[in-house]
């Protein structure tokens, strides 16, 4: 037992001690940063170009634009098609994908070191020419509208995208990234390359490169694919606010249980002093699993549904409250009322110590599975980096945790009442 002891403090020691950094890159006289960490214990790179304002706020009018050009960017070089490209990854054992969020479309590669030359070629090949035919686009948005008709039935995906759509009514983010039958419809394969074209490009990019080479070779490898990229605009993300109204939205399905999401403005932001204190209260509250408020009162208590869960999401764009729970049809109104005085009671009462000291022990002790692996660690320096932050800024944090008085924290809950002002998206019978 002490050997494993012994080798888990090693492990450990190794995960907090790996440190990532991030310096300019200089190509066409644009600034592109470049995080980076090196990690030698397996032969393997891996590379995260990143196109800032790209995601699908940036949408506009046709809902599901951005999706569906990342995922015409799977379809292959025009040199080699959809299949032939394919096939050139496989015979290398290459990752090369293009996904997009809610703000960023990112283009990921990996592969083992001796070939990471070539899959920098063949993403080169990919953004320079991609398979931008008429076959290609028709082929994206046949498996879109399929994409949108299946979801029909994850009655999840309907409850959650109605909640969306309640919270940010008129805003960039209120619609569903897929996009909607009518909206995909309405796309051409010209807006298409319009959105390439104007979100592909220096002035939004940011590498993220790290696996087994040095920081020289990271530069080279990243400069040598940012050369291929136009100039372009800067974009800008906005933040918008949920609506503070409370409304309830009910769809009717062929459903045996109830599926109920609610949510709520929350008005902190990732760049606040306390949104360690949020991190912390939310975990209490509807986060943390077995223990957490919700999941005490509304399953183990009650028994009203299998798991019941709240929590907070902090981006560039937008802060909210959510949650969600399942229960039986006849519970359904019940359900909705306990969650009411759940919130309504944490708010006005606060955690106990118990329940924070609880909470940190949690937090701060899984930290090391937080940092264990290299995308992981090369993920968490991005993210401070994207928000404005100095790298070890989530070290930072758990400091803050590990200090928190719970008269510190129980003020911090009653100052955001605001999470009472719940909205309710449900799909029942």
């Amino acid at each position: 037992m002490k050997y494993i002891v012994v080798i888990l403090f090693l492990i450990q020691g190794v995960f907090l001690s790996a440190n990532s950094s991030v310096e300019a890159l200089k190509v066409k006289d644009i600034e592109v940063p470049m995080i980076y960490e090196r990690d030698s214990n397996l032969p393997i790179v891996t590379m995260q170009l990143v196109f800032k304002a790209s995601g699908y706020i940036e949408d506009g009018e046709k809902w599901g634009l951005s999706r569906m050009s990342s995922q015409i960017l799977n379809e292959g070089s025009l040199k080699r098609g959809a299949v032939g490209f394919a096939s050139e990854l496989e015979d290398r054992a290459i990752h090369l994908r293009v996904s997009g969020g809610t703000e960023t479309l990112v283009v990921e590669i990996s592969a083992l070191k001796e070939q990471f030359s070539k899959a920098i070629d063949l993403a080169k090949e990919l953004l320079l020419e991609p398979n931008l035919t008429k076959e290609s686009f028709e082929k994206v948005k046949l498996l879109t509208i399929a994409t949108i008709k299946r979801k029909e039935s994850d009655f999840d995906y309907v409850a959650r995208t109605n909640l969306n759509k309640l919270l940010y009514r008129d805003t960039p983010i209120g619609h569903p990234r897929i996009g909607t039958l009518e909206s995909v419809e309405k796309i051409s394969l010209k807006d298409i390359k319009d959105f390439l074209a104007k979100h592909l490009v220096l002035n939004r990019s940011i590498v993220v490169i790290g696996g087994d080479l040095s920081k020289n070779e990271a530069k080279l490898y990243s400069k040598d694919i940012l050369e291929v990229l136009k100039k372009g605009e800067r974009g800008k993300v906005g933040f918008y606010e949920p609506k503070a109204k409370e409304e309830s939205i009910s769809v009717k399905k062929d459903t045996k249980q109830a599926y109920i999401y609610f949510g709520a403005p929350y008005h902190v932001k990732v760049t606040d002093n306390d949104a360690h204190k949020a991190k912390v209260a939310t975990f209490i509250l509807g986060a943390g699993g077995f223990g957490s408020r919700m999941m005490e009162e509304i399953r183990v208590k009650r028994g009203l549904a299998y798991s019941a869960y709240a929590r907070t999401n902090f981006a560039k764009s937008y802060s909210d409250f959510r949650g969600y729970l399942q229960t039986k049809l006849e519970s359904q109104e019940e359900a909705i009322k306990l969650v009411r005085e759940v919130i309504g009671n944490f708010v006005q009462k606060g955690a106990t110590k118990e329940e924070l000291e609880q909470a940190k022990k949690f937090l701060l002790g899984s930290e090391p599975l937080r940092s264990e692996t290299l995308s992981q660690r090369l993920n968490r320096a991005f993210m401070e980096y994207y928000n404005g932050f100095k790298l070890g800024y989530f070290k930072e944090q758990l400091k803050k945790i590990e200090a928190l008085k719970l008269d510190e924290l129980n003020s911090f809950i009653k100052k955001h009442d605001e999470i009472k002002s719940l909205s309710f998206s449900i799909v029942t019978k």
